[in-house]
């Protein structure tokens, strides 16, 4: 709370002064002390006026319009008048013998009540000048009083009585008190009822203790309060709000009553204000506000909730105490008198006057003091005082305003502080200024006046000095206005914006709104404007292409709009009213074509008007003059973003996108990591046609083909085209076409519905775009509409799409027209169409539909002509055309026709036929069936059965042979049917076990089966077959046993088997048995050494194999079989090489030596005689190796020979 100004004057020192504020307005303050002299000062502290009386001032009231302050004093008679407006006290004579001890105006009429020590009265009429005096209304001195609004007065005096009269005098009620009346006041009580809106109640105070409360409806109920003894004294109480009383108390506290019938008595609020003392309290309806003084401070509250504390105001300077407060009524200034006799003035509340200009706001910060800063560029604040308290500021670049009625009084900001420039009068009283760089706009009773600020700074031609809108002829009122760099704008009750251009000083440009524009507000550089009509509807407007966008969810409470000045967010503008601040953006291109969106609100606090906007931070005048900022809610993602949860990113990244802040919106994409939130980014890109950086976002999330799309089209100029193309790629394929239709490109719609497969959509464009498509694109549909199951129309648009030119295309057309013809029943125009087509496809799909259609004969008809014989036989075969399918049948691959016709034939009795058609159908079963039954062909039945191992033919054979008695050809093809139980019982049976034993020997038998024949066998004394057997069962050991007992007649061919028993058994116990038994140890007769060696290699005993073959190879040397010595030496050497195991030196010699004796017959053969020779000479050097060749090798070596008889008689040894 600021202090406008004190008054101290030495003649009031030490006694306390009364003082009142002129009613309405407030602008002037009449104070009187003990001087004998009423002082009038104006509002800002400065003495207008004064009126001398003769004795002390007794009592002075303003009337109700606050134009007469009526004064009476002691000694005196006259009734002093001072009139405001003239500033002239004149004076009334009362015509009243004793002395006047009250006065007091009415609250709605011209009548002033004047009371008397001795309880007369006095009524004056200002308007009439009629006084009317009444003797006797009270008998002691009247002392307190009041008027309501009906014009009743009430009257409390000395002799404890309250009356009530009308405005003639005359008493209507009266009531005796308990004890002396002071303080009486006129209200209503707070009642159920809300019928009447009359003042019906007096309040008093009594004897300073109790509150009485008298309904003159009810005057026989009337109430009376009282209150705790330790509250004091009632100093002072006031009404307010619905029937609410606030009560001052002598020690500090006030309390809160309600006069509703029901909660009377009770305390609805209590608050110890002061610590020691309370002299007055005083409420402010206009501002809600209700002020309480005591203990040398004034502490206000909100009467909204008295909790709280709104201001404190302390005065240390006054040690004896204060007095009384008093608001002014429009609540702007506090009178506050104390004990000492001075009195001070404090500033509660401001007229908010401010305005802004790019970031340059001015606003009042005091009566008499407006203080211009820019809080954008940092510049410190600057104070003017000016001369008049204004009713209006404008701010422009280098100049400030101010102005009351039709003046204005023009500063200049300079650098070096600011000069008074000038003033100016204007034609009218001026509404409001709007200041630029040079001329600054007045507008006046419906005209505004436009003219240079500093005429004589510039050398301006003198038409360009100023000028008055609208011109004569224009028959219009101007209602609202705004000044940019470069237009004059203004609104008219015509509904007609027009925008003046001050460089050309002429109307560039006009446009009608149906209705009156109110308010207009351009941006900055006065390419856009929003404005609102009479109906409280807003608009932003451009006048650029003259095009209006209605403003969603506009309030029609809004007070104004303030557009963004951060540069990067041309298109934000706020519109706000008393309680909240709306966000609007305004997007300009969008594939959607430009329109305004709502982003937000943000509440306001109480009082708080916007002047500027900067980056989502709100500057706003306070009702004390002090500037407030405030941060838009739509903006929070301009704070940090540390702490900030993935829910909170995401609504901030909503924000960013509906601001169009693509490069913060980035930022939370990264630190969300969310596929999701990029790809929101990304579509915000696109609906606001940002190529470029849809496609940095789409590269980063690796949307390949997105990106490559919007690379082939990031070069289009032309706006509608591009806009086409990205509202396809999201999706809006009808706004899509609209785009496309309005572009240099309108083909690009056909093209796109052709891609989606809209054949509608496409046939109605290229009747208009392209009419030499519709025969493809009727074609395509037909293609569709035939899928969709649509074959009327699918049938129409293929007929359309016959060309005559286009040869592959009219193909594809006359083909649907055939299976289309088909389906919808017209068959004989289908499968002519479908004959003559070259297609064989064709034919079979038309096949395939009279197929399904069971027109079999006109199916099999295309299957045949299309080549497909297969499925042609098969629909033969349904309509039982056996000579057709007969005819077909070396074309027929299919297994499964060949048999329906081989059954067909076999049915005719048609065996040979039949059992062709079952061979070409792979049906062994049936050509054996056939062959046995029918054709009395076993052999063929045979051949089949062992060429395609059928067991179930297998099976037929065998009882085939069985009835002839042929049971060894009956077991073999039960064996080779897995039949093997019933052949070993039909081999029991007939005494043919060997032929079973043969057959089952070479099939994939169980052991079981093996088993069982070697148990036979072993029952029958037959050695060598159980043995067999037992070995292929794995049981060694009897094996063994029964090898090793055969006669010496199958000795060679057992000792062989046992050996394969021993070495595949791998038991040593076996081993050394078959051992024993080759060397005679069980009969006394050695068996020939190669079965040793052959057991050794079975076991894979190599080196004892390796001997026992030396042994051998040289029993056989010795007995002159020279081969065979070789080929056992030579098994061994291979053996143990596979094996790597080092060969005998003895082995290897003996080997080369034999090997040797083996090439000569090969050498001597193949004419080579020299190696042959060599050879020889090898061998006779071993001579002793070779003793049934050695007389001859002598002879051959003799040196007495010749050396050709020797040589000839060398090749005759081989």
């Amino acid at each position: 709370m600021k202090r406008v100004f004190s008054l101290l004057d030495k003649t009031w020192l030490g006694t306390p002064i009364q003082f009142i504020w002129q009613k309405t307005s407030g602008n002037y303050l009449a104070v009187t002390g003990a001087d004998h002299i009423v002082k009038i000062f104006d509002r800002h502290g400065q003495k207008r006026s004064e009126i001398n009386l003769p004795g002390n001032c007794v009592a002075m009231d303003w009337d109700k319009d606050g134009d007469i302050l009526a004064v009476i004093a002691e000694k005196s008679s006259s009734i002093y008048l001072w009139d405001a407006n003239t500033n002239k006290t004149s004076q009334l004579d009362s015509g009243m013998r004793d002395q006047m001890s009250f006065l007091l105006w009415s609250k709605v009429g011209s009548f002033l009540a004047v009371g008397t020590v001795k309880g007369n009265l006095l009524i004056y009429n200002r308007q009439t000048s009629r006084k009317i005096p009444v003797l006797g209304k009270h008998t002691k001195r009247i002392t307190c009083g009041c008027w309501n609004t009906e014009n009743l007065l009430a009257l409390g005096g000395e002799d404890k009585m309250i009356t009530v009269s009308n405005q003639e005098g005359d008493t209507i009620r009266q009531t005796p008190l308990r004890s002396e009346p002071s303080d009486m006041q006129f209200s209503m009580m707070k009642t159920d009822d809300r019928t009447s809106a009359a003042e019906n109640t007096i309040s008093v105070v009594v004897g300073k203790k109790t509150l009485f409360l008298f309904n003159l409806n009810e005057p026989d109920s009337p109430v009376d309060l009282e209150f705790q003894q330790r509250y004091g004294n009632i100093v002072c109480y006031s009404w307010y709000g619905d029937g609410y009383i606030m009560i001052g108390f002598s020690r500090g506290i006030f309390v809160v009553i309600s006069t509703h019938f029901r909660e009377i008595g009770q305390e609805i609020f209590q608050a110890h204000d002061h610590k020691d003392s309370l002299t007055s309290i005083a409420v402010s309806q206009t501002l809600n506000k209700a002020a309480t003084c005591g203990d040398n401070c004034i502490k206000i509250h909100d009467l909204a909730e008295l909790k709280d504390m709104y201001a404190i105001i302390n005065l240390d300077d006054e040690n004896k105490g204060l007095g009384t407060l008093s608001w002014t009524d429009d609540g702007q200034l506090l009178a506050l008198s104390t004990q000492r006799g001075s009195l001070h003035v404090f500033l509660t509340k401001l007229p908010i006057l401010g305005d802004a200009c790019s970031t340059r706001i001015a606003c009042l910060t005091s009566l008499l003091e407006v203080t211009v800063a820019n809080p954008v560029e940092g510049e410190p604040p600057i104070t003017i005082s000016v001369d008049v308290e204004p009713n209006f500021v404008a701010v422009g670049l280098y100049h400030l305003a101010v102005g009351m009625n039709n003046r204005a009084w023009f500063y200049v900001l300079g650098e070096n502080g600011v000069k008074k420039l000038k003033d100016m009068e204007y034609l009218g009283t001026v509404a409001s200024v709007c200041l630029h760089s040079d001329y600054a706009a007045a507008l006046f009773e419906g005209k505004v006046q436009l003219h240079l600020i500093e005429s004589e700074m510039l050398d301006a031609q003198e038409e360009r000095e100023t000028r008055l809108f609208p011109a004569v002829d224009d028959k219009c009122r101007i209602l609202c206005h705004a000044l940019t760099g470069d237009f004059l704008i203004y609104g008219t009750d015509t509904g007609v914006i027009q925008y003046f251009y001050i460089e050309d000083w002429q109307f560039v440009n006009d446009y009608r709104h149906p209705v009156s524009v109110k308010k207009i507000f351009p941006d900055p550089n006065g390419t856009r404007l929003v404005f609102i009509d009479e109906k409280s509807d807003g608009f932003v407007y451009c006048p650029v292409n003259d095009a209006t966008y209605e403003i969603p969810d506009f309030s029609p409470t809004i007070k104004g709009v303030l557009w963004e000045n951060w540069p990067m967010d041309k298109g934000v503008f706020i519109a706000y009213d008393d309680d909240k601040v709306y966000t609007y953006v305004f997007h300009k291109d969008t594939i959607q074509g430009s329109k305004v969106i709502l982003a937000g609100g943000t509440k306001v606090p109480f009082s708080h008007k916007p002047l500027l906007l900067y980056n989502g931070e709100l500057t706003c005048q306070t009702q004390s003059g002090k500037i407030n900022n405030i941060y838009l809610s739509t903006h929070s993602f301009l704070n940090s973003l540390k702490d900030v949860g993935p829910n909170e990113l995401r609504q901030m990244l909503t924000q960013t996108l509906m601001l169009k802040r693509f490069s913060d919106a980035w930022e939370m994409c990264r630190i969300l990591q969310d596929h999701a939130a990029w790809n929101e980014l990304a579509r915000a890109c696109l609906h606001h046609m940002e190529v470029e950086f849809a496609i940095r976002v789409y590269r980063t999330i690796g949307n390949v083909g997105i990106v490559m799309s919007l690379e082939q089209i990031k070069g289009i100029e032309d706006y509608s085209l591009l806009a086409g193309h990205l509202a396809m790629f999201t999706n809006d394929f009808n706004l899509a076409q609209d785009l496309y239709l309005a572009s240099s490109c309108p083909v690009a719609a056909l093209e796109m519905r052709r891609d989606l497969q809209h054949w509608d959509s496409a046939l109605q464009l290229a009747k208009r775009l392209a009419p030499d498509q519709i025969p493809f694109i009727s074609k395509e549909y037909a293609i569709q509409l035939e899928f969709t199951g649509d074959y009327v129309n699918a049938l129409a648009h293929y007929e359309k799409g016959i060309t005559g030119d286009n040869k592959e295309h009219d193909e594809v057309c006359l083909a649907g027209v055939a299976q289309m013809s088909i389906r919808m029943g017209d068959i004989r125009r289908g499968v002519n169409q479908a004959l003559k087509h070259p297609s064989r496809v064709l034919k079979r799909d038309c096949g395939a539909i009279l197929e399904n259609m069971k027109q079999f004969s006109e199916a099999a008809q295309l299957y045949e002509k299309g080549l497909y014989y297969d499925k042609a036989a098969s629909v033969y075969i349904r309509c039982k055309n056996w000579a057709k399918v007969g005819e077909l049948l070396p074309h027929v691959s299919s297994p499964k026709i060949h048999l329906q016709y081989a059954k067909a034939k076999e049915a005719d009795g048609r065996y040979k036929e039949a059992v062709l058609a079952y061979e070409n159908a792979k049906q062994w079963n049936s050509v054996i069936r056939i062959y046995l039954d029918h054709l009395n062909n076993p052999e063929k039945a045979v051949s089949v059965v062992r060429q395609t191992q059928s067991l179930d033919g297998a099976k037929m054979v065998a009882r085939f042979f069985l009835q002839l008695g042929d049971y060894g050809s009956a077991i073999q093809f039960l064996v080779m049917s897995k039949c093997n139980n019933e052949a070993f019982t039909l081999a029991q049976q007939h005494n043919k076990m060997e032929i079973y034993a043969d057959i089952i020997g070479s099939e994939d038998t169980t052991n079981e089966d093996y088993q069982s024949i070697a148990l036979y066998f072993e029952g029958e004394k037959r050695h060598f077959q159980a043995g067999k057997f037992f070995l292929l069962c794995g049981q060694y050991s009897r094996a063994l046993k029964h090898f090793l007992k055969c006669p010496s007649s199958e000795d060679n061919a057992a000792i062989e088997m046992a050996i394969e028993t021993v070495g595949q058994a791998k038991d040593e116990l076996l081993t050394n048995q078959l051992i024993g038994h080759l060397m005679g140890e069980n009969d006394g007769m050695p068996k020939d050494a190669k079965y040793l060696f052959r057991l050794y290699m079975a076991l894979k005993r190599y080196r004892e194999a390796a001997r026992t073959a030396i042994i051998i190879a040289r029993e056989e040397q010795s007995a002159g079989n020279y081969r065979n010595a070789h080929d056992v030496l030579f098994s061994m050497y291979a053996e143990l090489k596979s094996q790597k195991i080092k060969i005998p030196a003895e082995m290897a010699t003996n080997l080369m030596i034999l090997h040797s004796y083996i090439l000569v017959k090969i050498h001597v053969k193949n004419g080579d005689h020299m190696k042959g020779a060599r050879m020889l000479i090898r061998v006779a050097n071993n001579i002793s190796k070779f003793p049934s060749r050695k007389y001859c090798l002598r002879r051959a070596y003799n040196p007495h020979f010749c050396p050709s008889t020797a040589l000839s008689n060398l090749y005759s040894l081989t």
